[in-house]
Parts: structure tokens; sequence; C-alpha cells
């Protein structure tokens, strides 16, 4: 944890503790692969150290990371990245994770935060260097002590081997080393030479979270903690009028009602008693703009603006290729609001005092989260230390921070440590949930029968305006035309259009964002054309991927693997591809359609997501993502009635159970291309794939998800 001010934070105490101990300290900056962010406003621009790996007297290995760890395997995967260059076992390396700072802004995304499947992607080369550079200089520091050559020595089992066999520790060469300079020319392993990257390794948290020692946001306790319930609009985007406490005051156990700036804040000695008091609470509410919105006047709403829009890509001439066309094909597409519906709900703990605030918190956003927390209590951003817990679930959820200043306005009420806890219901109705969409996809076919033109319009809310307006002040919004501006197939004549139609409510990330709203639409619509075209879906696309090696491999492998065209008897399949994240991924879904009834039997995945560095770890994100895009598919949607939410928990907002859950065949494709992102391009070919599945079976083309919502289907 960071210090008060005034006191020496961690990196101080880093260096002063690895000088003092005679250890190793390299400093790191990890900049990413990507472009660096504007350097003249990006956080953590201008090469400052950002990460640091740490050689203790000892022969301890640490690593100071700011990635979150939500259930990725991130606290796996990136010591498994200096395990390797250090020759060490991957139990050997620690994990330390990083305060909040502009030091640590992911400039991949351009702030501290871990999402968008970067973790791996930004840390590749800068932490496989950094493990070089320690190995040369604990080399160079044994070749000095022994006067030998350093060609004649090698690392192994956190020791300097000598061409003997005598040995140094790491530890023993930790204060020399330290004197060395970083060789800037220090190179990472060749691939042939790995000894951990690539090769399935057990899960380090796994352990602690059998044995329920793992910590999460909602496991923290500290001396004096009090616990809170909040009341909120049920309206969305409503406000507080007035407040009458008298009841909920008298209750056993209750310590203060606190007005704060989301709501009303009820603590207590206990949760159960401030849920008790807080439904005690007379509550006047302003319902304010959002009194009469629905779902029907959403979609309402995004149709009427369906028109001109911001370019995101424009191949050739579509205008002129519609109009000489030989025949024409257009489709609209509905996709509904979903909520995060993560295991552990929102919560907070935070410990507000008049020289600062310590908060204890799963977040994904550490600096946005300090400045959310300086603004309430009217402090420095360097006031407030974020202590980042273990997620019980992200998906984008803990992007926001809408749950976090609570905590810290009621601890300073109160004068003690406070822990903010919401209800699964609190959490199902106040949700930034993923925005819905009306998207219209229009074709045209030549002379020939080639498709000649695809013209893509997207009409949603955006993402990104509400916390980070820059990045869409001019432009459009990178996180809404995500598998749809890299539209794969060689086709002359390309057009995406966004068009931004705000509806009064926030909207924020889901997980892998708009490629669950746009390969749905992307990837049924290419099933609509094939079918036009009278061709088999699989070798339509086939024919129309000569340019995406990658893309046209892992199409041709699921659809072997799945045994595409040899359905057993009563089973259809469908077909999807997609790049998202640096990752190419196709699925094959086997379903029936037996008196109406859906049945999802098997889905088969091909990936090819680069060099991998835990293949155990990328098949199990995979998986994890196919089941969270299986429950988007079959049921997922968020209902507004006046405004509220009308789903509460998991009895009205399904997700797949196991009678639900079908076989999933997960193939990994070996690879030296760069990593390329696995936490979510998962999700989102399994509901095209599933909806193409059903036309097969059925005739009956799907175009508004869930497929719960049609008739008797699901």
């Amino acid at each position: 944890m960071s210090a008060a001010p005034g006191v020496i934070d961690r990196r101080r105490f880093l260096q002063a503790s690895a000088l003092a101990g005679g250890g190793l300290l390299i400093g790191i900056t990890l900049t990413g692969c990507g472009k660096p962010a504007d350097k003249a406003g990006a956080p953590g621009a201008g090469g400052q150290p950002n990460a640091w790996l740490k050689i203790a007297g000892d022969g301890a290995i640490t690593i100071i990371i700011d990635k979150s760890e939500m259930g990725q395997g991130v606290y796996t995967a990136l010591p498994m990245l200096i395990a390797d260059e250090l020759e060490v076992a991957l139990t050997a390396v620690k994990v330390e994770f990083a305060p909040a700072a502009k030091e640590y802004a992911n400039t991949l995304l351009g702030t501290q935060i871990t999402g968008g499947s970067t973790s791996v992607r930004e840390a590749w080369t800068k932490l496989r260097t950094a493990g070089a550079q320690a190995r040369a200089m604990l080399l160079e520091a044994a070749a000095e002590q022994w006067k030998t050559d350093v060609a004649k020595l090698k690392l192994a089992d956190g020791s300097v081997v000598g061409p003997g066999g005598e040995k140094l520790g790491f530890g023993e060469l930790a204060a020399a080393a330290a004197k060395k300079t970083p060789p800037k020319d220090a190179k990472p392993k060749e691939r042939a030479a790995y000894s951990l990257i690539g090769k399935a390794q057990p899960r380090l948290d796994t352990p602690s979270k059998v044995d329920g020692t793992a910590i999460y946001g909602i496991d923290v306790r500290l001396p004096g903690l009090k616990y809170a319930a909040l009341a909120q609009s049920p309206t969305l985007g409503g406000k507080l009028k007035a407040v009458d406490s008298a009841a909920a005051e008298k209750l056993p156990g209750v310590v203060k009602v606190v007005t704060v700036g989301s709501g009303v804040a009820v603590v207590a000695d206990h949760y159960w008693q401030a849920r008790v008091a807080r439904d005690a609470l007379k509550i006047t509410w302003d319902e304010g703009p959002n009194a009469a919105l629905s779902n029907a006047a959403i979609l309402a709403g995004l149709k009427a603006a369906t028109g001109s829009g911001q370019s995101a890509r424009k191949d050739g001439d579509v205008a002129a290729a519609l109009k000489g066309a030989k025949r024409q094909l257009s489709s609209g597409y509905e996709l509904p609001l979903l909520a995060h519906a993560t295991m552990e709900p929102m919560n907070c703990t935070a410990d507000a005092r008049a020289d600062g605030c310590d908060v204890y918190v799963g977040t994904q956003i550490q600096q946005v989260a300090q400045g959310a927390v300086a603004t309430a209590l009217g402090l420095k951003p360097e006031q407030v230390r974020i202590h980042t817990q273990m997620l019980g679930g992200g998906f984008g959820r803990r992007l926001e921070v809408d749950f976090i200043p609570a905590a810290a306005e009621a601890s300073k009420a109160v004068g003690a440590p406070v822990q903010v806890i919401w209800s699964r219901e609190d959490d199902m109705t106040h949700d930034a949930y993923r925005p819905p969409a009306y998207d219209v996809a229009t074709a045209a076919f030549d002379t020939n029968n080639a498709l000649s033109a695809v013209h893509l319009r997207l009409t949603s809310p955006s993402v990104t305006a509400r916390m980070f307006p820059p990045v869409v002040e001019k432009n459009v919004d990178p996180f809404a035309v995500e598998a749809a501006a890299n539209y794969l197939y060689d086709v002359p004549n390309v057009a995406v259009d966004y068009v931004r139609h705000e509806i009064g409510i926030n909207v924020g990330y889901w997980r892998s964002v708009s490629h669950s709203l746009n390969c749905f639409v992307v990837e049924s619509f290419m099933d609509e054309l094939a079918h036009v075209a009278g061709k088999d879906p699989f070798e339509f696309r086939r024919a129309l991927l000569e340019k995406q090696p990658r893309a046209k491999r892992v199409l041709e492998e699921v659809a072997s693997r799945a045994g595409w065209g040899k359905a057993e008897p009563g089973h259809h399949q469908g077909i999807a591809v997609m790049e998202g994240y640096g990752t190419y991924i196709a699925q094959v879904a086997d379903v029936s359609v037996s008196a109406g009834k859906l049945k999802v039997h098997r889905i088969t995945c091909v990936v090819d997501c680069g060099q991998m560095v835990n293949p155990k770890i990328v098949e199990s994100q995979i998986s994890s993502a196919m089941v969270y895009g299986l429950s988007a598919a079959l049921y997922g949607e968020i209902t507004l009635v006046g405004g509220k939410v009308h789903q509460t928990n998991f009895d009205n907002y399904r997700v797949v159970r196991l009678n639900d859950a079908p076989e999933l065949d997960v193939q990994l494709i070996d690879s030296s291309e760069a990593p390329g992102g696995v936490g979510e391009p998962g999700v989102a070919p399994v509901a095209p794939a599933i909806a193409n599945a059903i036309f097969a079976a059925t005739g009956q083309r799907i175009r508004a998800l869930p497929f719960a919502a049609q008739k008797g289907l699901v």
C-alpha cells in the first residue's frame, strides 16, 4: 500500500529496502505493444518506471504490477514471464500490487486500468526484457566474483552455476548485481528456449481460493469496521428529495443514517442490521427524466436515429455498388441492454481520516477510483490510497466507480472504517449496462453473383463518452465499432458508419464490449448472404478470407473439428468467425430444435491468440467467455418499466445452469505471432453461431436477442 502523505511511498520503500538488504531492483517502463499515448496529456508518459522487479538479499523474487486479478489468471501469467527468463520455478516469483499512480498507466488504454484483454499484451516484451536484464546483471556479478567468462555461466533454480558446478544464489549476488547498469541490449529468450512460456502451469491463486484464504473486497476486515447498506433511486437517474430516517435510527445496531452522493447510507454494527434499517427508511425520490423510459421507447429512439453517422471505415464506393447491384439484401438487428452480473456484488471498504483515506476495493481502474474518492471527500488524489483486492468477477463492471465514494463518505461521517455492500438486487438494478443497439446491414451482389458491397450502420449509445470524453469528441467511439470496422472479408466496397444515440442512462463496458454486438450482426448477416448466394455458409466465408490467413485457418480448423456438414440426425450447425484483441477465433454451434425448443448440444471453438503464455489459462478463459456469451444469447436482457429495472436476481436474470451447458470443445493453435487477448474474444461468436444453427434447423432468421424472447424457443 502507499503510505500517508509525507511518509515514504511504496516505490521509495522498495528502493530503500532493496539497497539496505543488499537487493537488486530493476525499474521497467511498461509501455505496451501499441503506439504510446499522447505524451502531452497521457498518464504514464515520459518513460518513468511503472513496474519493478526486485531480487532481495534472501533471494526472494518479487514483481510489482498494476493488473487486477479478477479470475483471468494474471497473477500466474505475468510471473511466468519473469520466471522463464530467470530459470526459476514459477512459485519462486511473487506478485505485489502497485498503488494508484499515473506511472502505472496502461498506455494501450490511456489510464491505470485492467481491461481490453491487454494484461499480457502490454507486459509481454517489457517483463521479459526486465528478466533478461536481471539475468545479465546476475551473471556479470558472478563472473566478476569467480573471475571467469560470463559465457561459461548459466542460471538454474535461483542460482548462478559456474563451469565446475559451483553455485552462487541470487541473494548472494543481488547487492553486487545492483551496482550494474541494466544493459539496454539485453534480449529475452528466443521461443525455442522457453522453459515455462507456452506450457500449461497450475494457477498460483487456486490454493488460496480453495482453502478460503484469498481475500476479495467483500472479505476485508479492519479494526472497528462498520457496515452500510445503500438506498438508491429505483428510477435510473433519479435523485433524493427527502428522507425520514426516524424509524430506521431506532433499530438495533444502527450507528448513523448518512446522506451520500449516490443516495442514503445506513451504517450499523452488522450488515443485516444495516439492510433491515435501510428498508425502514421513508424516502421520497425525484424520478427525473427517465420516469417513462421503457425498452420500447429505447428501441424506437435507436431506430429513429438511424441515419447518416460518423464513418469508421470506407473502402471503395458502396453507394455506386449498391446502385449497380443485381441483387441487394438489407437486415436490421436488435441488441438488448445487459447486466454484468458479477458473482461478487459491488462493495467497498473505506477508512477516512483527516490526513487522507484508505480504500480497500476490487477495482479495474485505480486512478479513477482514487479521483472519485478524493472529489467526494475534498482531498488531493495523492491523499487517497487504493488497496486493490481480488475481484469476484469484473467483466467491465468494476471499471465503474459508482459504488466506491459512498463508503468513504460514510466513513468520514461516523469516524470509523465502513464497508458498503450492495445486495444482489442493488447490483442488478443499478448497473452500468451493456448498451443496446439497432444495426442495419446492407449488401449488394454484382452481375456475376459476387458479393460487391457491404454497408454496416451501427446505432447505439457511446460506452466511452461518459468516462473518457476526449476519446470521442471528434472521433468515432472505438469501443462501439469493434468486430465491424475490422471487417475481415475481401469485399471491394465496404462502409461502416456509427450513429451515436444516447438513451438517458449510463451504459458501460461489458465483457468483449462492442464485439458481442457487432459480431452478431456481421456473422448473422454473412449467413444470410450465403443463403441468398446459394452457397454453403462455411465455403462462402472461406472464399472471402484468402487475404486473412489466420482467420481462414481457424475457420477451416473449426469446420474440420466440428465435422461441418456431418451433424448427427436432428442436429444442425451454425458457424461464426471473428478477430478481436489480436486474436482470431471461430466457433461452430451444434443445436437441435425439438417441439419448438432449442437445445445447444456442443460449441466447438478454435483459437489463434498468437504466442500463449499459459495454455491452461487460455483454455479456461475461452471456455468461461463462451459460457458468458451463451448466457447472454439464450436469456440476457434488462427490461425497463417506468425507468426502473425489472430484473432483480438470477431468478429473472437467468444465466446458464448445468442442465443448459453444452459440451465445450476448445482447440488452441500453436503460434509464434505476438500475444493476443483471450479474456473476451470467446464471448462474441457464440450468439451468431447459434442463430445460424437455428436457421439451419428451422428456416427462422433471428435478428433480435436473446433467443428466449422468441416465442417458445427457449
